[in-house]
């Protein structure tokens, strides 16, 4: 009996993974990743930052209505905007972290955990400032997937030991369900928000990824769409890096 219930619950969940699988490929033909760093697009981020964190309960009252902090512009800082149909819906921040540039809000928030492992040459991505705006979602539910994408880009460049994201515990199902992330660290305070966050980890093993790849391919990226995304930060251009997601295409690119 328990064998027939977990063969059935595999192949619900396998026609779940294809229905997520065929509706994602077709919302990318209408996003566009924007690699921004300066300018009136930069503004808007954090306006949209701001917003979304104050809906949640995130933040408190900024004046002005925009939310950035000290890490926005630091060299192994990459600010992207996700853009649906020429709309902002969402934004992350990523820090690739190294022992040459340990520097990033995860680091300051958990150096019982960071600080050793990148002593030891350990790298790894931070993605924070995950913020969106469910009124412009495409569907429900797809913003987390086309926002992550970018994390899965960035391990298709930089090979990192791991990637770390910083969550509301009550978000963890998800990274585990989709991602096999581990929780790291219990609920503690986080620089420049009101609730706790527990420091969860993407193991970048190739197995992982590979098995994260595999069941969602619309993760894939080609070299070129790496290379646009972080091949360099220019934090000091004031025109955004317009990128088109290649996934439909990873597979003649290969």
């Amino acid at each position: 009996m328990d064998a027939a219930r977990k063969s059935a619950s595999a192949e619900a969940g396998a026609r779940m993974d294809s229905a997520l699988n065929q509706s994602m490929m077709q919302l990318l033909d209408h996003v566009e990743y924007r690699l921004i760093t300066g300018g009136e697009d930069l503004e808007a981020i954090y306006r949209l930052r701001y917003n979304s964190y104050r809906r949640s309960g995130m933040c408190g009252p900024i004046a002005g209505g925009m939310f950035e902090d000290r890490w926005d512009n630091l060299p192994n800082s990459y600010r992207f905007g996700v853009y649906f149909d020429g709309h902002l819906v969402s934004t992350l921040r990523l820090h690739y972290i190294t022992r040459e540039h340990p520097y990033s809000p995860s680091v300051d928030a958990y150096p019982e955990i960071l600080s050793e492992r990148l002593a030891r040459g350990e790298t790894f991505i931070d993605g924070t400032r995950f913020a969106t705006d469910p009124d412009l979602a495409p569907a429900p539910g797809v913003l987390p997937f086309l926002t992550l994408r970018i994390c899965m880009v960035a391990y298709c460049y930089f090979r990192q030991t791991g990637m770390f994201i910083p969550i509301k515990l009550e978000h963890s199902a998800f990274y585990s369900r989709f991602f096999s992330a581990k929780q790291m660290t219990e609920g503690k305070a986080f620089p420049g928000v009101i609730p706790p966050l527990a420091l969860f980890e993407i193991s970048g093993n190739e197995e992982n990824f590979h098995r994260i790849l595999d069941r969602l391919p619309f993760f894939r990226s080609t070299p070129m769409e790496q290379r646009l995304m972080f091949g360099n930060p220019a934090i000091n251009r004031l025109t955004p890096l317009s990128i088109v997601p290649t996934a439909k295409y990873y597979r003649a690119a290969a």
